[in-house]
Formats: structure tokens, C-alpha cells, sequence
């Protein structure tokens, strides 16, 4: 996804209606309980992934209550966590490659709905590995430009670890190896930087450009079915054209 289209995505997200916001909250929480499952602890002091859960809920304009509540509810013996984390791969139209991120608790109702999907709105689901080949794993750091400095910003960054550093018009992008993103993130934390996004993504090598007003117009519906799915908590794909449709 190119620098623009994941602004304007950042973009349309914090400006979610209300209801929207209440089911990216509801995702997000589930990734905090799982981060405090494998970390061990409701502590964020003693749990750096779910430092960066905390800091992807803050992106996102989660208020603190909701984080305490979250924190709350799956610390100690409060709460059971029966949610698995399962990736599906697989086509949307054009040869666009889909990776779907999901947590659930009935893993065959979500396999069936996403199949559902991509059988409807593309090319079908694949089996494990099949796009994943085409994406690097990697932490990204949208910042909106505001009136910080590009150059200190980028040294920043570079000096905490950071791969790479670019700019566009509205937004600085940072890029780290998956097991620096919590160090970098936390060096700019420190620095009073705030985040308009901040996790750990599936970036494509490459990207593919559908032509048609009917391709974008399935792809588009897929997207956004995945999305609204309960069970879905992130969606990567290598579409690069998305903001050319407007339907």
C-alpha cells in the first residue's frame, strides 16, 4: 500500500462513526489479551508486546478507560482468554494477494466466513504460504508531519534502530525489523512524538493495480467484508491503486 493510500486509510478509520470505533475497540482488546497471554502479564512494564498494543490502541483514539477496563478484565484469574490467533491467504480480483489476520474462538466459523468471502469478492482462499512470500514483516510508524523537524526526526529514528525513513506531503514513515518496533517506537514515545499509527504490518514486495471500475468495485466489498468481520483484526493486501476508487 503506498504512502498515501495508508494515510488516507488512517484517515477514514479515526473518522469512524461511532459504531465503527466500538468494533475496532472490541479487535483491539482482543489483541491485548492475547499479548497478555503470551507475555504473562497484565503489567505493561513487564510485557513490551503489550506496550505496542497499547500504543496501537492510542493511535486509534482508544480511550484510557477502555484500555484500564481491557487491562482489567484479563489480569490475574479475571478473566479467561480462549481466543487463537489464524492467518488465511489468499485472491482477491486482478491477482491482488490478501492476507487475513484473525483471533477467534471458533476457528470454523471464521475459516467459513472468509472463504465465504474471497470466494465471492475474488479469486478464492489459498493454502498457507501462498502470498505470504509476497509481504515482509515489518514495524510501521505513521507520524503526521505537524510542525516537527524532518531531519531530527529522522535522526531519531535511524539512532533508535530504524531500517528506513521516509516522508511525503502530511506524514513521516518509519520502518523497523519486527523485534526493533518496540525500541524505536518507545524512542519516539519518549520524545513526545505522538503516533497515527503504530504495529506491526505485512508489507508488500510489490504491489498490483486493478483497472476496472468492476474489479475495484469487488475488491473494494471484500475489503471492507473482511473488515466488518468480528473475528478479523487486520487485513494486508498489495491493491495500489485503492484510492482511485470512489464508489
Amino acid at each position: 500500500m503506498s504512502g498515501h493510500s495508508k494515510w488516507h486509510n488512517i484517515a477514514k478509520r479515526k473518522g469512524a462513526n461511532d459504531a465503527k470505533k466500538a468494533k475496532i475497540f472490541t479487535k483491539i482488546g482482543r489483541e491485548m489479551a492475547i499479548a497478555i497471554k503470551e507475555g504473562g502479564s497484565a503489567n505493561r512494564d513487564n510485557n513490551s508486546r503489550l506496550r505496542d498494543v497499547i500504543a496501537k490502541a492510542k493511535a486509534n483514539n482508544m480511550p484510557n478507560d477502555n484500555i484500564k477496563r481491557t487491562l482489567d478484565k484479563y489480569s490475574g484469574a479475571n478473566g479467561t482468554i480462549e481466543y487463537e490467533a489464524i492467518n488465511y491467504e489468499g485472491y482477491g480480483v486482478g491477482g491482488v494477494a490478501v492476507i487475513v489476520e484473525t483471533l477467534t474462538d471458533n476457528r470454523n466459523r471464521t475459516a467459513s466466513d472468509v472463504r465465504h468471502l474471497l470466494d465471492k469478492f475474488g479469486a478464492g482462499m489459498g493454502a498457507t504460504g501462498c502470498v505470504g512470500w509476497q509481504f515482509d514483516q515489518k514495524g510501521v510508524i505513521i507520524i503526521e508531519k505537524g510542525s516537527l523537524d524532518e531531519d531530527e526526526t529522522m535522526m531519531l529514528a535511524l539512532d533508535a534502530g530504524a531500517e528506513d525513513f521516509q516522508a511525503d506531503e502530511e506524514t513521516f514513515e518509519i520502518y523497523t525489523a519486527p523485534e526493533d518496533f518496540g525500541t524505536v517506537r518507545e524512542a519516539l514515545e519518549k520524545a513526545g512524538i505522538e503516533f497515527a499509527s503504530a504495529e506491526v504490518e505485512m508489507v508488500p514486495q510489490n504491489y498490483v493495480a486493478l483497472e476496472s471500475e468492476e474489479d475495484m468495485a469487488k475488491m473494494r466489498k471484500l475489503l471492507d467484508g473482511l473488515e466488518d468481520n468480528d473475528d478479523v483484526q487486520s487485513v494486508w493486501h498489495n491493491w495500489e491503486n485503492e484510492d482511485d476508487y470512489e464508489g
